[in-house]
C-alpha cells in the first residue's frame, strides 16, 4: 500500500461520470451527426406531407396582408409558367420547417450534449425553448404588425395609373426576407443573457454601449426594411428594447456580482 488510506481525497470532491463528458471517436461523432441529420429531415419531411393537401390556403393565409390592401380589381400574378405550383410548395415547406423547428432543435441538443457538463446541460434546455418562442413570435410581430403596414404604405403610394399587381414568387422572398429578419432579431436577448453569463461582457459594460446599440437598431432597420419610416422603427425599436430585456435578464446570471442590475 503506497500511503494511509486518510491521505486520499474525499469520495464528494472526485468528478461524478454524469458531469464528465462523453468521448467519442471521429466516427462515432459522424454516425451520430447522419443519424441527427437523418431524423431532423423526416422530421420535416413529416410535416410537409400534414401540410401538403393545405397548400392553397397556406399560401392565402401568407398573402392575406397584401390581398387585404390591394384596390378593388386588382389581383396578384404568377409571371413564371411553373410559379403557381412552386411557390405553394415552397411556403408548404416554410410551414413544415416551423412546425418541425422543436424536433430539429431537440435533434441539435442531442447531438451536443453528449460534450457538456452537467451544468452545461442545464442551460440547453431553457435556451433551446427561449430561442424557439423568441424566433416564433419575431415571425409573428412582422406578420400581424410589420406587414399590413408596410404594405397600407406601400400600395397608398402607388402613382396615379399604376395597377398594384405584385408577383406571388417576389412577394414570397421577400415575406420570407422580414420573417427571417424579425426573427433573428427577437433572438437578441438570448444572445445578450448568454454573453453575460459566459462572462465576455458584463451588463455594466452593455449599458455603457447603450447609444452605439439604439444607434445600431436603427442602421439595421434600415438595411432589413421597406424604404419607409414605418416599417423601420418598427424594427429598431423592438430591437433595442430586446436589448434591454437581455441586459436585464442577464444580470441575474452575471458570473460576478460586482455588476448592480438597477444601476
Amino acid at each position: 500500500m503506497s500511503g494511509p488510506a486518510s491521505e486520499l481525497p474525499p469520495a464528494g470532491d472526485a468528478p461524478q461520470p454524469e458531469d464528465i463528458p462523453q468521448e467519442m471517436s471521429l466516427v462515432d461523432h459522424l454516425i451520430e451527426l447522419r443519424s441527427r441529420l437523418l431524423r431532423s429531415v423526416v422530421g420535416v419531411l413529416v410535416g410537409f406531407l400534414a401540410l401538403f393537401p393545405f397548400a392553397q390556403q397556406l399560401y392565402t393565409w401568407l398573402a392575406q396582408p397584401l390581398l387585404a390592401r390591394m384596390p378593388a380589381g386588382t389581383s396578384m400574378i404568377a409571371t413564371g409558367v411553373t410559379t403557381p405550383f412552386f411557390v405553394p410548395m415552397k411556403v408548404t415547406g416554410l410551414a413544415a420547417l416551423l412546425l418541425a423547428l422543436p424536433w430539429v432543435l431537440y435533434q441539435i441538443w442531442a447531438f451536443v450534449a453528449p460534450g457538456l457538463y452537467a451544468h452545461e446541460k442545464r442551460w440547453v434546455g431553457p435556451l433551446v425553448l427561449a430561442s424557439t418562442g423568441l424566433f416564433f413570435a419575431g415571425i409573428a410581430f412582422a406578420y400581424y404588425a410589420v406587414l399590413p403596414m408596410v404594405f397600407a404604405f406601400v400600395t397608398g403610394f402607388a402613382p396615379e395609373g399604376v395597377a398594384v399587381m405584385t408577383d406571388i414568387a417576389a412577394y414570397f422572398d421577400f415575406v420570407l426576407g422580414l420573417f427571417i429578419a424579425f426573427g433573428v432579431t427577437f433572438e437578441v436577448p438570448v444572445l445578450v443573457v448568454v454573453l453575460i453569463a459566459a462572462g465576455i461582457v458584463s451588463p455594466t459594460k452593455l449599458r455603457e454601449w447603450r447609444p452605439y446599440v439604439i444607434v445600431g437598431a436603427f442602421v439595421v432597420g434600415a438595411i432589413f426594411t421597406p424604404p419607409d419610416v414605418i416599417s423601420q422603427l418598427m424594427m429598431a425599436i423592438p430591437l433595442w428594447l430586446l436589448f434591454e430585456l437581455g441586459v436585464l435578464v442577464g444580470a441575474r446570471f452575471a458570473p460576478s456580482q460586482e455588476d448592480d442590475p438597477s444601476a
